[in-house]
């Protein structure tokens, strides 16, 4: 297992680069198709792909064997601080979509990232699930149900989309942004949760 190790842990950090890649590629994707349908569920996957980023790079740090205590629990702070303030401007947004009878235009471009999304996620999080186990690693592990989450999130909002596209169900769009509402406070509610276990 031991020489084993090295090689895992090369493993570990690509999926941990690829999701990085694909997430820093999904803030620009995501940020162009929200603004273009006023879409409120794509607007908010793609601040929880920028959050997402911050993750990772926490991740990274585990698995380099750079982690710094002090560093990481105020990065897991700041990671938590801002998904609740995602929930916040997601759910005011939703709120007044559906208050206003705001009707979000079609996204065929938010609907094939998201589709995209939810494939590419549910691959690194099965190979890091694998890898963590191997490696007894439970950053990684933890990681992995991280990602396997932001897959189910991808599906949601894709749900909302293809809603809004194909049945006219304008309400479906800030419906799947409220599924990004409530990721956002468990996700928010976790680091606060794993930054005060920091030793």
């Amino acid at each position: 297992m031991e020489r084993a190790r090295p090689a895992l842990l090369r493993r570990g950090l690509r999926l941990e680069y690829a999701t990085l890649g694909w997430n820093v590629a999904g803030v620009l994707v995501l940020a162009v198709a929200a603004v273009r349908a006023g879409s409120v569920a794509l607007a908010g996957f793609g601040i929880d792909s920028a959050i997402e980023i911050l993750a990772s790079v926490v991740v990274v740090r585990e698995l380099l064997g750079d982690a710094d205590p002090v560093r990481e629990r105020v990065a897991l702070r700041r990671i938590g601080a801002a998904f609740f303030a995602l929930a916040a401007y997601v759910s005011a947004q939703a709120v007044v979509v559906l208050a206003t009878g705001s009707h979000p235009d079609s996204s065929p471009l938010g609907i094939g990232w998201t589709a995209a999304t939810a494939g590419v996620m549910l691959a690194l999080a099965a190979g890091k699930a694998l890898t963590g186990r191997s490696l007894g690693h439970a950053v990684l592990r933890t990681e992995a149900r991280v990602t396997l989450v932001d897959a189910y999130l991808a599906s949601a909002v894709l749900a909302g989309l293809v809603l809004n596209t194909a049945a006219g169900w304008w309400w479906a769009d800030p419906l799947a942004g409220f599924v990004v509402v409530v990721y956002g406070i468990r996700e928010g509610l976790a680091a606060r949760r794993a930054a005060a276990a920091v030793p």
